[in-house]
């Protein structure tokens, strides 16, 4: 297999813009959930949400993108522009030996509800002709091909709410067939509105805690996930074309893996069967021990029943070299289709700084964490070689990245 190294990153938080804030801001215990701001939710149970605030499209795309753009849409486009710039990437000489790979879970979902929300108030059935492109999930990579006048794969995965890493691993699948010599690997997701507010309410998977403390992953009392947005990118190229044109390598991809419980839509497999097989065969291809990983950015979300099945499914792999383990949903909220390019870069940046991110608000162990150490509160500060970030979804989806500094 080709080795592939990353060379760029970039990221779009509710906790800070660009990689450098985010990543300050994530060891320092900075919390990103507030009083949802979107729209009034008087009505609703949930109360709060992780909203990217002081994001200014403008100073990211050009006016027209902006204005043309789903705020999902938005996040990709300034977060691939952060990693392309810190990449070096010639785009205009090998336009068409660059790929783009995206993940999405709800793509355009909360424009289709403000604008459905405005032809009924309004009793107009004309709507704009920009309408339909605006929400279609594979226009946020299309965006930036077009504007980056790239012309090589451009594909859109999604598998809820692990669509970001399983980007990372259709990249990887790229670079591995010869279909690209460097590929951007990214993942947004911007779905706070009322509809996919209620409905992830009724069905018991968000926090009605109303304070800022309301995601508390592996807390014995917690009570569901808070939303979060935003966006994450990651320049992925095989190590030869890296060196050959002299860039800067921040770190190695040395797996990703995917599968499925084939379980339930919602429920994942109650003795983690996925999960387990997923870590594992995330180890086999990296060439790895359980001993050799440092960290692991669990999914973590703060839902009983999946948090728990997570942490003994580390137990199961890790068994006595359990690894530091934190969720850094706590800061963010759950930032769906984006968090598993912004949790990867969590672990890339970990392993570069010997910083370990803390789980926020975890004030109340699970007793499913015994024997694993997780990390609460307060960063912890490691040397490790590498670590695992795992990003989980709806319908059983499963997929687990491992990440390490560069060492040619």
């Amino acid at each position: 297999m080709k080795r592939i190294v990353i060379t760029g990153m970039g990221a779009v938080t509710p906790i800070g813009i660009g990689v450098k804030s985010y990543w300050n801001n994530l060891i320092a215990g900075a919390c990103g959930v507030r009083a949802i701001t979107r729209f009034d939710t008087a009505s609703l149970p949930v109360k709060v949400a992780a909203e990217v605030r002081d994001f200014v499209p403008e100073e990211h795309m050009p006016k027209r993108l902006a204005r043309d753009a789903a705020l999902f849409s938005q996040f990709a486009y300034a977060a691939a522009e952060e990693a392309l710039a810190q990449s070096g990437l010639d785009c205009q000489a090998e336009s068409y030996r660059i790929g783009i790979t995206m993940g999405t879970a709800m793509s355009g979902i909360a424009d289709t509800c403000d604008t459905q929300a405005e032809m009924s108030l309004s009793g107009k059935a004309k709507v704009s002709p920009r309408f339909v492109p605006k929400i279609l999930g594979n226009i946020a990579a299309a965006q930036i091909a077009i504007e980056k006048q790239l012309n090589g794969p451009c594909m859109t995965v999604s598998t809820a709410c692990s669509s970001g890493a399983d980007a990372v691993k259709l990249a990887n699948m790229l670079l591995q067939a010869g279909e690209a010599d460097a590929v951007i690997a990214a993942g947004a997701e911007s779905s706070l509105c009322p509809l996919v507010t209620s409905s992830l309410s009724m069905a018991r998977a968000l926090s009605h805690n109303p304070s800022e403390s309301a995601s508390k992953p592996f807390d014995a009392q917690r009570d569901g996930f808070v939303i979060g947005e935003g966006g994450g990118a990651l320049i992925l190229e095989t190590e030869e074309h890296a060196l050959a044109r002299g860039a800067e390598i921040l770190g190695v991809l040395l797996a990703v893996t995917n599968n499925t419980d084939g379980y339930h839509i919602t429920s994942p497999a109650p003795d983690g069967h996925g999960a387990i097989d997923c870590m594992k065969r995330a180890l086999e291809q990296a060439g790895l021990q359980p001993a050799d990983i440092g960290y692991i950015n669990a999914h973590g979300t703060a839902t009983p029943m999946g948090d728990t099945i997570e942490l003994n499914a580390i137990k199961r792999v890790f068994q006595g070299a359990v690894p530091y383990v934190s969720s850094t949903k706590g800061a963010t909220g759950h930032m769906m289709g984006a968090g598993g390019i912004t949790e990867t870069i969590a672990c890339l940046m970990a392993c570069r700084e010997g910083i370990l991110p803390p789980t926020l608000h975890l004030t109340q162990p699970d007793p499913a964490c015994e024997g694993i150490p997780v990390i609460a509160n307060q960063s912890v500060q490691a040397p490790i070689r590498a670590a695992m970030s795992n990003a989980f979804g709806f319908g059983g989806q499963n997929t687990s990245v491992i990440v390490a500094a560069y060492n040619r």
